[in-house]
């Protein structure tokens, strides 16, 4: 589907960080962005954030891709320098950048239960701080965590390490909104949960299965999620901070 940029645009001028966007539901919010006049940071740790940046220069976005791995301190820095170098502000912050495996916890090594909650739950908290010393300047920020309702809400099995890693989120994003408000910088999460994404690709079959208990009887899609992320990133939310917008079909009431 082809998103075209509207007239009357929510997000005009804005300067956007999103993390893991190089495809699923982190290329989803950025295309969003772009279509609602923001300049874009597209970020991952691979080559495709060259491709997303292609579609939003398209769509006549001013966009830089940046390649760095949100668990570490120093290409997080580096990365928010170079967006400050380019756009001289930062309005927005996107942590989508999330990785998940399947192990039992019998199974599962100290290293994976490291390299989850580095890049999940540190990669949340070093680019919040890297965005700080900007977002405080300027009396002005937006911060959108990308977490799951599982772990939040609901549990499942052989994911301890990823649902430790997004609950941990969800109580920073509690704790950064009480923190930054003050400021006039809102911090919010959106919780996500049956999505059709290319990380979900190994759980397709249970997603198709799933799909006839959710209420509203369909997956998701990472459009659905970028709406509201569009939403939380613009004005429009101005007086919500601390919240999580659970975003699932239903899926934690039944």
């Amino acid at each position: 589907m082809k998103i075209e940029r509207r007239s009357l645009m929510r997000l005009e001028d804005r300067v956007a960080i999103v993390t893991g966007s190089g495809q699923g539901i982190g290329r989803a919010i950025a295309l969003a962005f772009a279509g609602e006049g923001a300049n874009l940071v597209v970020n991952s740790r691979s080559e495709k954030a060259y491709d997303v940046l292609t579609e939003v220069q398209a769509m006549g976005a001013e966009a830089i891709a940046i390649r760095a791995d949100v668990s570490s301190r120093q290409k997080v820095e580096t990365m928010v320098r170079e967006t400050l170098t380019r756009f001289g502000r930062i309005d927005i912050l996107v942590n989508n950048a999330a990785i998940y495996r399947h192990r039992s916890l019998l199974e599962m090594a100290e290293e994976e239960w490291d390299s989850v909650l580095g890049v999940n739950l540190k990669g949340t908290f070093n680019c919040i701080k890297a965005v700080l010393p900007s977002m405080v300047e300027q009396k002005y920020g937006k911060i959108i965590n990308i977490v799951s309702v599982t772990g939040t809400i609901l549990g499942v099995g052989n994911q301890a390490h990823y649902l430790a890693s997004k609950a941990g989120v969800l109580g920073l994003t509690k704790a950064a909104a009480v923190e930054l408000g003050p400021y006039g910088i809102n911090v919010n999460a959106i919780a996500v949960g049956g999505i059709e994404t290319p990380g979900m690709e190994a759980w397709k079959d249970v997603l198709a299965k799933a799909q006839s208990w959710f209420p509203l009887r369909r997956a998701g899609q990472p459009a659905d999620i970028a709406e509201c992320a569009v939403f939380l990133a613009s004005d429009e939310s101005s007086y919500i901070t601390g919240h999580s917008l659970v975003v699932d079909g239903g899926w934690n009431i039944v």
